[in-house]
């Protein structure tokens, strides 16, 4: 179960990878990041910059002058930094279940807020609701994008346990 947020080292494995493409400076970071989420999740300017700033301690990134933008912090990926992206990229392969968790609770939250008596969250006009119409735009929403980039959807009928026995995942 996870406390908050996206897994730990998401973020600085993020910032890793798109150093690997190019020099970038921070705030072009933030944006890249907010992109690959389709808008929907920019991490904090208190997280990435301070990720910069260890990198560059560590001699994973270094800063690197431009004459055409002498303003703007840019940072490279060092060799030490590819080393450790090889290593990022591994930690982050074993932290699915951890983003399964974060999206799927985020999904229970707001199914809780439109199902739970315990909760009375008013719908402002012509905005978003915690309602079904809208929870079904969510699911559709994600199998859209499924289809997009694995190809035709196909339901999955086993419960939870069934399914991580048969993918050999532990459920704790």
């Amino acid at each position: 179960m996870r406390k908050s947020g996206p897994p730990r080292g998401l973020v600085s494995y993020l910032v890793l990878e798109l150093l690997s493409e190019k020099p970038r400076y921070g705030y072009e970071i933030l944006k890249e990041i907010t992109a690959l989420s389709g808008g929907h999740w920019e991490p904090s300017y208190g997280s990435v910059y301070p990720i910069l700033h260890k990198f560059e301690e560590e001699g994973w990134a270094e800063r690197i002058d431009r004459e055409d933008e002498p303003d703007r912090k840019y940072f490279a990926l060092t060799d030490a930094g590819e080393s450790e992206l090889t290593e990022k990229r591994v930690e982050c392969g074993g932290k699915a279940g951890e983003f399964a968790d974060t999206i799927l609770g985020f999904y229970h939250i707001y199914v809780a807020f439109a199902t739970d008596e315990r909760f009375d969250v008013p719908c402002p006009d012509e905005q978003w609701c915690f309602d079904e119409t809208f929870s079904s735009w969510i699911v559709e929403q994600i199998i859209r994008h499924h289809e997009r980039d694995f190809g035709p959807f196909e339901r999955v009928d086993a419960t939870p346990e069934e399914f991580y026995e048969e993918h050999g995942v532990d459920a704790e």
